[in-house]
């Protein structure tokens, strides 16, 4: 039956993923076995799922993926959970574009037939909170919201007051509260420089976090409303069959520098046959003895001095790109690919040397959204012409570039002019600011895969 409830806000900033991940580790804390769940393409927040779980946190996109992939992405995960929380992305019905509810939790809701509890912020607010509810829970009839956790509530009073008004005028549960207090904030949300298990200001909150959990959340009836949902029927199970194809030693870079992946990727290339061999250009002295690399995203402009200095790993990477090795590259591991980084206050760190062109970071975001790529010429993912869809986020930008054919992809949608250029191709090189999840397109995992084993 697969319990699952989705933990959804009203708009960013009301306290969804303090909620969301304080009922992940208080449940965990009883001994459940909790799989988290991101809606939408987000790498920070799952890091903090993982730790309080122990599970890694799985993202659901039904833009990249569509409906059929949410539903494998979900039932591939949860088969061992006791419950399924998944945390939601800006405000409930936030998707794509304004007018589309694709890519927004409630589509997500609605996919995986999974109950809503929707999280209010309540300061300086009292009735106003029903009429607040009222909306959201008749705004779309098809989507089944079971109840309402309030956050910033001020008093015992305050509580009372909120809750007798939305439970009689809404006829939504209200199902506890989180008190204001100015210090409950989650520490830095930058995992690159705060790595989650070491952090005792985190291991702090998330312990306080618990106790106001159990005090004032009712736990046991979340679980019942996790409880009774309908059997989620699975259309295809393609991106995840185990056909072991492509038996392929793939290096994966992976430390407090590099950890921007999704779950999903690993186990697509593990159900493919790919053994993954774990690396850190931080701490390591060369690549491992690998047929192709994929280097991740995160943050390397947060470890620029480590990276920098690490001159053997360098020099192994740079001679595996001469040689041929297959590599693929994205966003943080394009920056570390080039030739160097500027950091912020114009401080530059060599970096590999492969792609020659350098990294400028900036204070202003660069790029944002959901693209569309289409390949300029063949390439290791995609044949010229082919697309895919990918997300962009980054602060940084390249620099130096050339007059060359060597652009990737051209973009549409995101932030820039449709049919800007973007990414780096050269011979069995792919290096771009997008980020990718397999289960969009498993043709060009199986591409990169037979090039890796020289088919």
């Amino acid at each position: 039956m697969y319990p699952r409830i989705v933990i959804a806000g009203t708009q960013s900033g009301v306290g969804k993923t303090t909620v969301a991940i304080g009922l992940m580790a208080a449940l965990s804390k009883k001994g459940y076995q909790v799989q988290p769940y991101k809606v939408g393409p987000d790498y920070i927040d799952p890091g903090f799922h993982t730790l309080v779980t122990g599970n890694s946190s799985r993202n659901l996109d039904s833009y990249l993926l569509g409906e059929d992939g949410v539903k494998a992405s979900f039932v591939n995960s949860a088969q061992k959970a006791d419950i399924s929380i998944i945390e939601g992305v800006m405000g409930l019905f936030d998707g794509k574009q304004g007018q589309q509810n694709k890519g927004s939790t409630a589509d997500i809701a609605k996919i995986l037939d999974a109950p809503v509890i929707l999280v209010l912020d309540v300061k300086k607010m009292a009735r106003s909170a029903a009429a607040l509810a009222y909306g959201y829970k008749n705004f779309d009839s098809k989507l089944n919201i079971v109840g309402v956790i309030l956050n910033n509530v001020g008093s015992d009073r305050h509580y009372r007051m909120v809750k007798e008004a939305i439970e009689a005028e809404v006829g939504l549960r209200v199902l506890g509260y989180l008190p204001r207090q100015k210090e409950l904030s989650l520490p830095e949300r930058h995992l690159g420089l705060v790595p989650t298990a070491e952090s005792k200001k985190l291991r702090e909150f998330i312990d306080r976090l618990v106790k106001l959990m159990e005090e004032y959340v009712d736990l046991e009836e979340i679980l019942s409303l996790a409880k009774a949902v309908s059997n989620l029927k699975l259309n295809s199970r393609e991106l995840f069959i185990k056909n072991y194809k492509y038996p392929v030693n793939l290096g994966i870079a992976y430390d407090q520098a590099f950890n921007f992946y999704y779950q999903d990727n690993f186990d697509i290339l593990e159900g493919l046959g790919v053994k993954l061999k774990f690396f850190s250009p931080i701490k390591d002295k060369e690549v491992p003895e690998v047929d192709g690399l994929y280097i991740g995203g995160g943050f390397p402009e947060s470890f620029l001095s480590e990276l920098s200095e690490n001159r053997s790993m360098k020099e192994s990477i740079y001679q595996q790109v001469k040689a041929g090795l297959p590599i693929y590259a994205e966003c943080g591991g394009l920056m570390y690919l080039t030739e160097g980084i500027n950091n912020f206050d114009g401080t530059f760190f060599s970096m590999v040397g492969a792609i020659p062109v350098q990294v400028k970071m900036e204070n202003r975001l660069q790029a944002m959204g959901y693209v569309k790529a289409v390949a300029t010429k063949d390439n290791l993912l995609l044949k010229a012409g082919q697309e895919v869809k990918g997300h962009e986020f980054h602060y940084s930008k390249l620099i130096n570039l050339t007059e060359d054919d060597n652009y990737a992809y051209q973009l549409f949608g995101g932030k820039g002019i449709d049919g800007r250029y973007e990414g780096m191709a050269v011979n069995n090189l792919l290096a771009s600011y997008l980020h990718l999840h397999f289960g969009s397109n498993l043709d060009m995992v199986k591409r990169f895969l037979a090039i890796c084993r020289n088919d």
